[in-house]
């Protein structure tokens, strides 16, 4: 089950940094409240059948997946992927991940330009909207395999920030300033 809480400002490599516990958990529906992220469980196992998952490919336009191994021995370039997955970015698109196996952390931004930590498990699907500053690291174990879904054809680059000026992070912060009300949920 998905875990979300407040990272510290400290200056610690949070990347490398899995051994601190969390000063308090977030609920999911406050997560959404203040990032826009949304979250669903999925059956990893049966995903292919999963009424759920059908239901949010149908409904959002999902319409080309594929799947990504993060691990030393599947990931080609692993050092320089991991750094880039880890530098602080945007996307023009949503980002939809179904993690089918292992786990790992993305860090998302809210409406104050905090930390938050989302630490994801097999099973655990998060929609990250477009516009919104993020980051991905693998945990100690070092393995993630997720389902990656996409509106058309994918579209990979990643905007660092600072990206204030673009319109998918304008888009963004309207829909936090309407506390996401119009974003369709399934």
């Amino acid at each position: 089950m998905v875990q979300v809480w407040f990272m510290d400002d400290s200056k610690t490599d949070q990347r490398l940094d899995h051994h601190r516990s969390p000063p308090a958990f977030l609920e999911i529906s406050e997560l959404h409240k203040k990032t826009g992220v949304e979250y669903y469980k999925i059956n990893a196992d049966d995903y292919q059948n999963d009424p759920l998952l059908n239901e949010l490919r149908a409904k959002r336009g999902y319409t080309y997946e594929d799947q990504i191994t993060c691990s030393e021995e599947c990931l080609p370039d692993y050092a320089n992927k991991l750094k880039a997955f880890f530098t602080e970015h945007l996307h023009t698109d949503e980002e939809i991940r179904l993690i089918l196996d292992g786990s790992g952390f993305f860090d998302v931004r809210d409406g104050d330009d905090n930390w938050l930590r989302i630490k994801v498990v097999k099973g655990d699907l998060i929609i990250i909207p477009a516009g919104i500053y993020h980051r991905f690291t693998l945990d100690i174990n070092n393995f993630i395999q997720t389902r990656r879904y996409f509106i058309g054809e994918p579209v990979w680059a990643p905007h660092n920030r600072p990206a204030d000026n673009m319109d998918c992070r304008k888009t963004y912060l309207q829909h936090l300033s309407e506390s996401f009300v119009h974003l369709n949920k399934a």
